[in-house]
């Protein structure tokens, strides 16, 4: 094929490629979608390696380009898949002894790379799509290198990328950096349409992709169909908008409407992978966005959504979300209207909303759930990745919240190596949550329903209302999807070692059952009065109101949910019924009895509580708590309703306020006596009173004035009355009280007639003389006469007009031409 290959602008490329694996072992190909990359790169490998021999092992993204580019290549040869170019994906093997082109997904390579890192039989690897940055992908590409570091320096590697991080990549897969072949795109022109949807339809709401926005696609589907030729691929976020879409083009006159997804049987993709009698449209999800061919394809209609993965991790809810679509993904989908030929792209959004779009998805990394990963990364032998030469280190919060949900399930030790049973649920294709389901429901429900139901957990299937009871009773019945369905349950069946006997339960149970061994943190029990939910993992959850089949069931098992932003509660898209013991059992490592000791509503509450996670599950009074709890219980509630429920007598608030003024003026060691400072510190001061409260009476009680005293530091506390005296002398030997501000910042004050304060001839001073008082001067009547702080000042000077005031109006009293005597 080499001698007579299809024109294909990477054959450009390929003498440079051989010569750097010659020279490096190692390469990195660049080249957009359209290239022939997929095509032209793996025979060029296989045949520099016809001498030594050996298998060239290409990886693709998805079962269903995996199978395309086998097909496509062994056509090319003429033969048939099996013989020179092979595939392996998940349920579907065609491999001979005589294949040298092997054509796999990630996750089965990486599969084999656990059983036996040294890959017998093996010569090269070729990464395809590296850019599309899966987990699978990045995971399997870092243990490639540590591969070729540690047992099989020989190893080709080959990395494809359509994208300009490259360079990126060459620097990760080889320090040297490895060569990257740079091959030109040769796209035919694209024409681009901007089809925004009307006034008022998003393409998300809080459900999901509206009914409305769906019509605007098929819409402009048919408005493609009408204006342009040739076959139109369309793409949509998922399943079941391709089935939306398909619904809305029924009837279209001339053209057959097909379906691209990889929930479809093998013959099924094939046929859209075809050319057909007719004119199609093809209704795609992401699977044909870079690794695929359609083939006869001129106009490419973009709904502009993605379904990508994101994880909460406080709350632990993974899940599969709609987003609006990156840049560059759009600029691919749209290179797949010029591929064979000119073409037109129809963007369901305006031109405005282009430049707002994300330059490129988030690599899964920085935002799925990372509990596969990390079971990957432990039956490795790597953990925390730290010897491993990934793109992106994975985010440390994420790691530790995978790391910990392996522990609950068993995978890993409380060190964090991987257990027995972590390597058993390893070698089960599917999230470690399932795994652990089909090992455990296995024995608890039997192997076959067991394998039901992870399938349909697996596989993301939309519950009718909810009740994913309904949906499995839908999937047995058969359907679009049934058969898939079907092949995935026997495919887990095989997988169990034994297969146990079907237990009693019902379905309903059986698969409430399954689904709460998936996820212990997802059951949920229903809240006294309402209808909501409360989960182990402490979230609220909730029905949507139009799914009423499960609504009041006591307790449920959530197999999915979505929180989102600024919302109480999640959402509860499928669940099944459970009982309390199938609780118990599913989630018992959460289970727990403490004694719980409370302020709540003005007193004391003394629990013994039994718990499942956040569940209460019952309560007994605990009529002698510890002292020490009760002392924190009453901290805390003071912490939360403030110090102002402690009884502060005339006494203690001075004592406080004089404390303060020392704290400001003074400093060390007069203590600071703010309420956070005093709620810090409730131990030091107040600490022996609270084990004695049991309620608001027990709190009115307490002495605060003593307890403030324990504060006051010694020795020099016997001097607080000269520093910070309550009340200081007047020159004719009576006494004035010293007011003293809340916060000691304020300058203490003293209220007297002026007649009381002639004699002193300076203001009298505090805190070591540091602060002069306020003086409030006043009439024989009590009234403002002046203000000062330097009375020195005042005799001097604006004392002779208030005293001829004051004289007309107070003859009587006498008002001396010199106050200081």
């Amino acid at each position: 094929m080499l001698d007579s290959p299809p024109d294909l602008p990477v054959l450009a490329g390929l003498p440079a490629l051989t010569a750097a694996l010659h020279a490096r072992g190692v390469a990195v190909v660049q080249a957009p979608p359209g290239t022939g990359k997929t095509t032209l790169v793996p025979p060029a490998v296989a045949a520099m390696l016809a001498r030594d021999g050996g298998r060239v092992v290409v990886t693709q993204p998805r079962r269903i380009a995996a199978r395309a580019a086998a097909r496509r290549l062994a056509g090319l040869l003429g033969e048939r898949v099996g013989e020179t170019v092979g595939h392996t994906v998940r349920g579907d093997r065609a491999v001979g002894p005589g294949t040298r082109i092997e054509f796999v997904t990630t996750g089965v390579l990486l599969r084999r790379l656990q059983r036996d890192p040294e890959l017998p039989g093996v010569a090269a690897v070729v990464l395809d799509e590296v850019h599309e940055r899966q987990l699978d992908a990045d995971l399997t590409l870092a243990f490639l290198v540590d591969v070729r570091a540690t047992v099989r320096d020989d190893l080709l590697l080959v990395a494809m990328s359509a994208t300009v991080e490259a360079e990126r990549t060459a620097a990760t897969i080889d320090p040297g950096p490895a060569p990257i072949i740079d091959v030109p795109g040769a796209l035919h022109p694209v024409a681009q349409h901007w089809a925004a949807p009307p006034p008022g339809v998003l393409p998300v709401d809080e459900r999901g992709v509206p009914p409305r926005f769906l019509d605007h696609v098929a819409a402009t589907v048919r408005e493609a169909v009408s204006a342009e030729t040739g076959d139109v691929l369309v793409f949509v976020p998922g399943v079941g908008e391709v089935d939306g879409v398909m619904r809305r083009l029924s009837g279209l006159p001339g053209v057959d409407v097909v379906a691209l997804h990889g929930r479809l049987r093998p013959a099924e993709q094939d046929l859209a992978l075809t050319r057909g009698p007719r004119r199609r449209v093809v209704v795609s999800t992401a699977v044909a966005e870079s690794s695929l061919t359609v083939p006869g394809v001129r106009v490419v209609v973009d709904a502009g959504l993605s379904r990508e993965p994101r994880t909460d991790q406080v709350r632990g809810l993974p899940a599969l979300v709609t987003v609006r679509v990156s840049r560059s993904a759009a600029e691919q989908r749209a290179g797949r209207a010029g591929r064979e030929a000119p073409g037109a792209v129809y963007r369901c959004w305006s031109r405005a909303e282009h430049t707002h779009l994300d330059p490129h998805p988030a690599p899964e990394i920085a935002v799925a759930d990372l509990t596969g990963f990390c079971l990957e990364l432990a039956a490795w032998g790597d953990v925390d990745a730290s010897g491993l030469a990934l793109l992106d280190p994975p985010p440390a919060a994420a790691l530790e919240t995978a790391r910990d949900t392996l522990v609950e399930l068993g995978a890993l030790d409380d060190a964090g190596a991987i257990t027995a049973r972590g390597r058993a649920m390893a070698q089960i294709p599917a999230d470690p949550r399932l795994a652990r389901a089909l090992l455990d429901g296995a024995e608890a429900v039997g192997a076959h329903r067991a394998a039901e139901v992870v399938a349909l957990l697996d596989d993301d299937v939309r519950a009718p209302g909810g009740d994913l009871v309904a949906a499995l009773r839908m999937m047995r019945r058969g359907g679009p999807t049934a058969r898939s369905w079907s092949d995935a349950v026997a495919r887990l069946e095989s997988l169990l070692p034994e297969r146990p006997r079907r237990t009693e339960l019902t379905d309903d149970l059986a698969v409430g059952t399954v689904v709460a061994l998936a996820h212990p943190g997802r059951i949920a029990r229903r809240r006294p009065g309402g209808t909501a939910y409360l989960m182990v993992s402490g979230t609220g959850a909730s029905f949507r109101a139009a799914d009423p089949a499960l609504a009041g069931v006591p307790w449920i098992a959530i197999a999915d949910a979505e929180r989102r932003p600024g919302a109480r509660d999640a959402t509860i898209r499928s669940a099944a019924p459970i009982d309390e013991d199938i609780a118990l059992d599913a989630a018992s490592g959460t289970w727990t009895e403490a004694d719980e000791v409370v302020w709540t509503n003005g007193r004391i509450v003394a629990r013994r509580v039994t718990r499942l996670g956040a569940i209460e599950l019952s309560a007994a009074p605990l009529n002698d708590p510890p002292p020490d709890a009760v002392a924190a219980a009453v901290a805390d509630g003071l912490s939360r309703e403030g110090l102002d429920l402690l009884p502060w007598s005339d006494a203690a608030v001075a004592l406080r306020r004089r404390m303060a003024f020392l704290h400001h003026a003074v400093g060390d060691p007069w203590p600071d006596v703010g309420d956070e400072a005093l709620l810090a510190g409730i131990d030091a001061w107040l600490g022996p009173a609270l084990a004695r409260v049991r309620g608001s009476r027990d709190l009115a009680r307490l002495d605060v004035l003593g307890a403030l005293r324990r504060l006051l530091p010694w020795p020099e506390a016997g001097r607080l009355d000269e520093l910070a005296p309550e009340r200081v002398t007047l020159p004719k030997g009576s006494t004035a009280r010293v007011e003293y501000g809340p916060t000691g910042t304020e300058q203490p004050l003293v209220s007297v007639r002026l007649q009381e304060a002639f004699g002193w001839t300076e203001t009298p001073r505090l805190a070591g003389g540091r602060v002069p008082l306020l003086l409030h001067l006043l009439t024989p009547a009590r009234r403002p006469a002046a203000v000062t702080a330097d009375l020195g000042s005042f005799w001097a000077g604006p004392y002779r007009q208030v005293r001829a005031e004051l004289r007309g109006r107070y003859p009587k009293h006498a008002w001396p031409e010199d106050p200081t005597r």
